[in-house]
């Protein structure tokens, strides 16, 4: 297997970086299937897309992974910027890339899996762009369902009118506010009485597991209003009758995101639980991630 670093633009015209996994030596005219794989929300392609990427391409894939724009080594400013709508683009001009770049790969034959909140974006890519031809999620939240979770139109309201200020603050800094959640070096361990799910993200960003330079958690401030002004997964029945594959583990806090989307879409679909797994086991955990499964799913529906 080989991997080579690789720049594309979307349609926005901000550049894209990612890391392209192919067989090592691959026969001359032959044609692959492909896979995109989106890294967890605020984190970056070496951050679980990887994991993916290595087992994934000794398979028999061409993989594409990528920083979201605004994020790691790809384009946009200002820095830690989050949009509902690019995120979702960088899907489609991966897809670009792929079936007009790479010689090796059969443009028909291009999936994308999304981890985290990449998992909304693949779906909500997938939703218009026909040329993906099928999509999995692992540990799926959808962020713009997260931005209004659990909160009453006066709490709505309230975080609106912190918003404006916060736009008004950032236009007369002309910079927007942004506030890293983890440690610029890893912690040695997640520190004491931190709550769930909180816990959860430090036990893999801010430690060795995880930790990444280019992660440092979360997003501007202001990046909120955009997903609270947006419904990334209206759509969802359109995809079929592409297929969707939505894996989760039996203890994943956020499990119920793929049970309510899995509910909204239309056949062929399928909820596929790993047992003994938490949210963030599904990130990088190789004795959870279910390969197996991934790739007969993938390879079914690219005959």
């Amino acid at each position: 297997m080989e991997r080579q670093h690789v720049r594309f633009n979307n349609r926005f015209g901000i550049a894209i970086a990612g890391d392209l996994y192919t067989a090592k030596d691959p026969e001359d005219g032959k044609k692959f299937p492909a896979l995109i794989v989106g890294a967890p929300y605020g984190g970056v392609k070496e951050q679980g897309p990887c994991v993916y990427a290595n087992e994934l391409a000794q398979r028999g894939f061409v993989v594409l992974t990528f920083d979201q724009a605004y994020m790691g080594e790809s384009g946009g400013e200002p820095r830690n910027v989050s949009s509902p709508e690019i995120f979702s683009e960088s899907f489609s001009a991966a897809v670009d890339f792929l079936g007009t770049k790479v010689p090796c790969v059969n443009r028909e034959k291009i999936g994308v899996i999304g981890i985290c909140g990449s998992g909304g974006f693949a779906l909500s890519a997938a939703q218009c762009d026909v040329r993906i031809k099928a999509v999995a999620t692992t540990s799926m939240y959808v962020m713009t369902d997260a931005a209004r979770l659990m909160q009453d139109k006066e709490q709505i309201e309230a975080a609106k009118k912190m918003l404006a200020e916060k736009r008004w603050e950032d236009a007369e800094k002309g910079q927007p506010e942004y506030l890293p959640g983890f440690p610029e070096e890893p912690f040695d361990a997640v520190p004491e009485g931190v709550e769930e799910p909180a816990a959860e993200w430090l036990r893999f960003y801010a430690v060795k597991r995880g930790h990444h330079p280019n992660a440092r958690g979360g997003f501007t401030t202001t990046s909120n209003l955009s997903f609270m002004n947006y419904k990334l997964l209206d759509f969802v029945d359109e995809i079929s009758p592409r297929p969707i594959l939505m894996v989760v583990g039996d203890r994943a806090h956020s499990k119920f995101f793929s049970e309510s989307v899995y509910a909204a879409a239309n056949e062929p679909k399928e909820l596929y639980v790993v047992e003994d797994a938490e949210h963030i086991d599904l990130y990088d955990r190789v004795d959870r991630i279910p390969f197996d499964k991934l790739e007969s799913f993938f390879k079914q529906y690219s005959k």
